[in-house]
């Protein structure tokens, strides 16, 4: 659905050979990997867990841009840094009180986020040779094989017909709405005030995860989660000033 709009909008995009590898990359961590942990995530350790431990990316992209000399921490993002660190051990704490699948499941939410936080990063270089609805289109396009390779074993042993109206629905929410419409949003907004600024609104994934756990699905949140969540959030106020 994206080429098929890059291509009706935008007729004359095309990849050169060095944007190749960089698009390939964004779209096997940005996409493939950040998805894939992400989903399971939420499967293993719920929604609120995912939300809050998800709100790190801001941080992770930060180190990125220091480590790429995209940008000069100083002592209050350092400390920030810490306090999301020490935040997100604070809720994986919880998980090791109650086995290791909200341990699981916690990590790989960890590494959607930090995978997160690489992509809106990455993305600067190849926005500006390229449109935002380019850069969302193609790292889709090349991770799109990816995921169809770690969902094989699941796809083989679906049973279909017993797949519901619901499901698909939803399925159909995930790939207009929180594919297509939210890579495309993404890099327009990265494009426009900077992936600093864009990051910063991982904070409502950590409003609405969080809730939406609590109100539809009964998640309790223990103190662990509550400290943890508060110390997050402080963490990536001061990592991002």
């Amino acid at each position: 659905m994206l080429y098929c709009v890059l291509r009706l909008l935008e007729p004359k995009s095309r990849l050169s050979k060095k944007d190749l590898l960089p698009m390939a990359a964004l779209g096997c961590f940005g996409v493939a990997t950040a998805q894939t942990g992400f989903t399971f995530g939420v499967s293993l350790a719920g929604a609120a867990s995912t939300g809050l431990i998800f709100a790190t990316a801001p941080v992770w992209g930060l180190l990125l841009g220091s480590l790429l000399g995209l940008e000069r921490p100083t002592t209050r993002n350092v400390l920030g840094v810490g306090l999301s660190v020490a935040g997100v051990a604070a809720i994986v704490s919880e998980g090791l009180g109650s086995g290791n699948t909200n341990l699981l499941g916690d990590g790989l939410v960890l590494m959607a986020a930090v995978c997160v936080g690489a992509y809106a990063v990455l993305s600067m270089p190849l926005l500006e040779r390229h449109s935002p609805l380019a850069v969302a289109t193609y790292p889709v396009l090349f991770g799109t094989p990816m995921l169809l390779l770690l969902s094989s074993p699941q796809l083989v042993g679906m049973r279909w017909g017993e797949v519901g109206v619901w499901p698909l629905l939803a399925v159909g929410y995930a790939a207009v709405f929180a594919t297509a419409f939210a890579f495309a949003a993404w890099q327009r907004g990265i494009s426009r005030v900077g992936a600093n600024r864009v990051l910063v609104y991982q904070y409502l994934i950590t409003l609405v995860g969080v809730t939406s756990g609590v109100v539809f699905f009964g998640e309790t949140l223990g103190w662990n989660k509550i400290i943890g969540g508060a110390v997050i959030l402080l963490g990536i106020y001061l990592a991002r000033r």
